[in-house]
């Protein structure tokens, strides 16, 4: 049998018809010898985009001195990756848990906040997307009904309305052990639920004993412009997750912890045998590292501002989202206007939303990058 021939990859992924081959800076090449722009990031991976040097330099260094111990084995990148972590964040988290995906993340968040409070319940947000494992996809809206899977959810979740102020009492209760929240919704269509949303949960919560999650997978290590959403809005959660473009490409995640979550921890209560991995450690130092010294947040508001005030053009609506989260929105469908520019060899992504557009790109995207886009979205409409 001829392997080459045969498709041996699950067929679970609806795919784009392209090829990747190489990639470098914002762009991408395919087998047939195009240069895609890429404004999708892989999912909002590519933070620093492709063949960035000093992340290349990190990883090969820590391959050649060492690939991998387990936590049992202490090691020093690990605890810089900690300690820049929380330095990065500028919020007063004390503790630091590795992980390999926002999933996991979210999970083990979920797990602190049911061993401190005991209670049974979680709030979620309509429009949230968490993962696909079992408690990250019982918190995901439309799961159960889609993809979830399993024979039942392992515990009871409340979806609250987006930017509903008024409808959080009656889904945080005395009950509610954890409410989670995209402070800017991903899958959900780049969706920016708000200062005065955000900060009655934290009223909230704090007026319950419920503790605060933000799932900042997506949005979050600069995303928006910030450090973290939750730098934006100045909203302080109990917990923060994230992931994505944590490791620009290299699978890691992260689980931040206030001084009273984390004093809630003992040997044992969480795990993992790849999170904090030397090399996992060193794509988060190579990756906070590029964006403080090549001033990259600083430029994610620029570029992203220059988005939002140049791009309302042909099908083009509105926008929302904050920063390089940011949803546009069609005056047809997204999935339309999607396969068009990616015709024009532009790569954006879709959402949950059938009319936005989102864009994910890395965070060294220029103007010059963004006139192309404009360009492209004009002559669709003609």
């Amino acid at each position: 049998m001829d392997l080459k021939s045969v498709d041996y990859l699950a067929p679970v992924f609806a795919q784009y018809p392209i090829e990747v081959t190489s990639a470098h800076g914002v762009w991408l090449t395919t087998r047939d010898g195009r240069r895609i722009l890429d404004l999708y990031g892989g999912h909002a991976v590519a933070a620093l985009g492709y063949g960035h040097a000093g992340w290349t330099a990190a990883l090969t260094s820590q391959a050649a001195a060492c690939n991998f111990q387990s936590n049992a084995v202490p090691m020093q990148v690990r605890s810089r990756a900690a300690a820049r972590l929380v330095a990065f964040s500028k919020l007063p988290f004390t503790s630091v848990f590795f992980v390999n995906s926002g999933a996991e993340a979210n999970e083990n968040a979920l797990k602190l906040a049911f061993r401190m409070t005991s209670r049974p319940r979680v709030a979620a947000i309509e429009g949230s997307f968490h993962g696909r494992t079992a408690a990250a996809g019982a918190i995901t809206w439309g799961a159960r009904e889609k993809w979830f899977g399993f024979p039942r959810t392992p515990f009871d979740v409340s979806f609250i309305p987006r930017r509903a102020v008024a409808a959080i009492n009656a889904h945080v209760t005395e009950d509610t052990a954890a409410v989670i929240v995209e402070p800017v919704q991903g899958v959900g269509g780049a969706f920016d639920l708000g200062v005065e949303f955000l900060a009655r949960l934290r009223e909230r919560c704090d007026e319950t004993g419920a503790l605060l999650i933000f799932d900042e997978v997506q949005c979050g290590v600069g995303r928006t412009g910030e450090p973290f959403a939750a730098n934006l809005y100045g909203v302080t959660p109990d917990m923060i997750t994230t992931a994505k473009g944590l490791g620009n490409g290299f699978p890691c995640a992260a689980l931040l912890m206030s001084a009273p979550v984390a004093a809630a921890l003992t040997l044992d209560s969480l795990g993992t045998t790849f999170g904090g991995g030397p090399m996992a450690s060193a794509a988060i130092e190579a990756v906070i590292e590029a964006i403080e010294s090549e001033k990259l947040l600083q430029r994610v508001r620029r570029v992203g501002a220059y988005i939002r005030s140049t791009c309302m053009v042909g099908p083009v609506l509105a926008h929302q989202g904050a920063g390089f989260l940011t949803g546009l929105r069609m005056n047809r469908p997204a999935k339309e206007i999607h396969a068009k520019l990616l015709e024009r060899g532009i790569l954006t992504g879709t959402s949950g939303d059938p009319q936005i557009v989102r864009l994910l790109p890395p965070y060294i995207l220029e103007e010059e990058h963004v006139d192309l886009l404009r360009a492209a979205l004009t002559a669709i409409a003609a």
